[in-house]
């Protein structure tokens, strides 16, 4: 019952972690301040999820296969966060600064 709990609790704190992410990529003022808001949330985001699942997995396959997924998710959204900033600095985006 416990465990059920604190499961449950990851993943509605981890869903919550994806709705601020998604906020800021709708609110932030540009690529390169949306693209850290997104990255940073949903790798949060995912990590917690992922752990609340790891406490309902029933053998130790599921549990490397969750951790599969965060890591390989985690150097995916790394990557295109990288690339899609490396392309909108060549392009000469310029950052936001405040007036």
């Amino acid at each position: 019952m416990i465990l059920d709990l604190l499961s449950l609790l990851l993943v509605v704190t981890g869903a919550l972690f994806f709705a601020a992410g998604t906020v800021g990529l709708l609110r932030f003022p540009d690529v390169y301040t949306r693209l850290h808001a997104i990255t940073k949330a949903d790798n949060v985001g995912l990590g917690l999820m992922i752990v609340g699942l790891m406490l309902q997995a029933e053998g130790a396959a599921q549990v490397v296969k969750l951790l599969t997924i965060w890591l390989l998710v985690l150097f995916a959204s790394a990557t295109a966060c990288h690339l899609i900033a490396r392309a909108a600095l060549r392009e000469g985006v310029a950052a936001w600064r405040r007036r």
